[in-house]
């Protein structure tokens, strides 16, 4: 009988284990797994506390911050002011307790407030919502709410994506200030179509069109404020949040201070720090990184620019459009127009299987170890079952090459023969045609190239040779013979790419630099490259 009861024992604490282990939860790592919608970027900002605060009215105003307080809008501001407790509540907030966090945002709105105020011009709205992305960001292109809310107008991905606003793994154009911008305005002046009144067009751009339509509804009001004093009496699912409530009074508020920084001692806005940029499209699949270093920019220089970007290459399924900086963007158009500038001709997820590693990836899909991890956004060496990958294509160059009319080919010969240019590091067809005064479909033409790839090393003929730099281009071809170059290893880079770029075999490369199958090469290093 004991033996039979120990067995009992035995087999329940059995079925307890069991039991416990079925509901622990191993850790999971969530490194390049497969993006959740609500992932924001690693360099999201959260909203600063002062977007969502609800102030009390502890502090005292002034006679002058009274007056104006009680001051109706002036000219510029064509909306009507309602004087509510709210509306004093924020305005000694935002003057007093949170006075540094007001000046912040007067000084990141600058380079923003002349573009938003021609934007909203276009559309006719009034004057007075250029100053709503201080209610909803504090005019911030980077933050994000706690309910998914990014930008500076704060959209949430559905409201965005209605007015045009792409936002997935590779790009997130609420970020962008200039899209983003455009698709407020017309959201706004579609809010106002449906409601015909400022105020419940705000509170509509807070909490939705629905949710202010079915309150205005069982109210059975039509005026913002009126609703607001109804709101207790509503049904507890159609009640307007606080944020919403507040949401007006905030902004009306804000308007007043704007309006009278110098009365209130804050120092005056500059309407001239707008940053004079050539907006550009972009291939799918562009190496942001690269574009950048063309226009002697860091990444972090050029993201700020661009923050709608959230990986180093541009989304491989879509043309975008990036932001140059006025003063370098005719060397980075430049690169554009070089196809060589684009490496990767698409991507594939590749989702990490038992026994998968970086460098087993690498060799799968004939990408170096650094430049998945470039891609990837990660330095780490671990992988688990299960992730996702980003893998960028290499390209159909052999099938291009192969296909290339033979008529093309003899005009190549001959060019080379007659050639007077030699191809330098850093040359491009642009920079060669703008030197010799001539166009770059002519130097295409006159050498039978496809494409706008060159080799250093690489002979081309140059149509008018009547101007001194041409006539030196041919003294200088004449004396072309085999000469060492000394190459310096990028990242991104590999051998196939390299021995591409020289006219060179990967074979020849790993002889002159004694290299075997298993080598590796390394950002920085220096590779032998014997060229004609």
């Amino acid at each position: 009988m004991e033996v039979f009861k120990s067995l009992r024992l035995f087999l329940v604490a059995l079925l307890a284990a069991g039991m416990l282990a079925g509901c622990y939860k191993k850790p999971v790592d969530t490194t390049l797994s497969e993006p959740a919608e609500s992932e924001v970027p690693a360099d999201a900002e959260a909203l600063e506390p002062e977007v969502a605060a609800t102030p009390d009215a502890d502090d005292d105003l002034t006679e002058t911050e009274q007056a104006v307080l009680n001051a109706r809008f002036g000219l510029l501001f064509d909306l009507e002011a309602h004087e509510t407790k709210e509306v004093e509540k924020y305005f000694t907030y935002f003057t007093h307790k949170a006075r540094k966090t007001m000046t912040r945002w007067l000084e990141r709105s600058q380079p923003y407030l002349p573009h938003v105020r021609r934007v909203f011009t276009k559309y006719g709205l009034p004057q007075d919502l250029v100053l709503l992305p201080f209610t909803e960001s504090g005019y911030n292109v980077r933050a994000y709410s706690w309910a998914g809310a990014g930008g500076m107008w704060q959209f949430m991905k559905g409201t965005g994506r209605l007015y045009g606003l792409k936002s997935d793994w590779w790009i997130d154009e609420r970020r962008d200030p200039y899209k983003s911008t455009d698709a407020a305005a017309r959201h706004l002046r579609d809010l106002y179509d449906r409601f015909g009144d400022w105020y419940l067009a705000l509170a509509a751009y807070n909490a939705g069109e629905g949710k202010i339509s079915r309150a205005l509804k069982k109210a059975g009001v039509n005026d913002f404020f009126e609703l607001t004093k109804k709101n207790r009496k509503l049904p507890r699912r159609t009640r307007l949040k606080t944020e919403t409530r507040h949401y007006v009074p905030k902004f009306i508020a804000i308007s007043k201070i704007f309006q009278n920084l110098d009365t209130l001692g804050f120092k005056p806005v500059s309407w001239d720090m707008e940053e004079e940029i050539v907006p550009v499209k972009v291939p799918g699949g562009t190496d942001l990184l690269a574009l950048a270093r063309a226009g002697g920019m860091s990444w972090s220089e050029f993201h700020r620019h661009n923050p709608a970007f959230r990986r180093q290459v541009s989304p491989p399924h879509m043309e975008a459009t990036a932001y140059l900086p006025v003063g370098k963007a005719d060397k980075m158009m430049a690169y554009l127009a070089d196809p060589g500038s684009r490496p990767y001709a698409g991507y594939t997820r590749h989702r990490v299987r038992n026994g998968d590693s970086w460098w087993r990836i690498s060799r799968r899909y004939r990408v170096p170890v650094s430049v998945l991890k470039k891609v990837n956004n990660t330095r780490s060496n671990n992988l688990r079952p299960g992730q996702y990958v980003m893998v960028p294509g290499s390209g159909n160059s052999r099938k291009v090459a192969a296909s290339r009319p033979a008529s093309r080919s003899k005009t190549r010969a001959i060019a080379a023969k007659r050639g007077n240019y030699i191809v330098r590091n850093g040359d491009t067809l642009w920079s060669i045609s703008r030197k010799f005064g001539t166009t770059v479909s002519t130097v295409k033409r006159s050498n039978g190239l496809r494409s706008s790839r060159l080799k250093v090393g690489q002979k081309l003929y140059i149509p008018n040779n009547s101007g001194a730099a041409t006539k030196q281009a041919v003294k200088d071809a004449g004396k072309v013979k085999t000469q060492l170059v000394r190459y310096k290893v990028r990242r991104g880079d590999n051998l196939t790419s390299i021995a591409r770029k020289f006219g060179v075999t990967i074979s020849e490369l790993r002889k002159w630099n004694t290299l075997n199958s298993r080598s590796t090469i390394y950002a920085g290093q220096r590779l032998k490259v014997y060229v004609q």
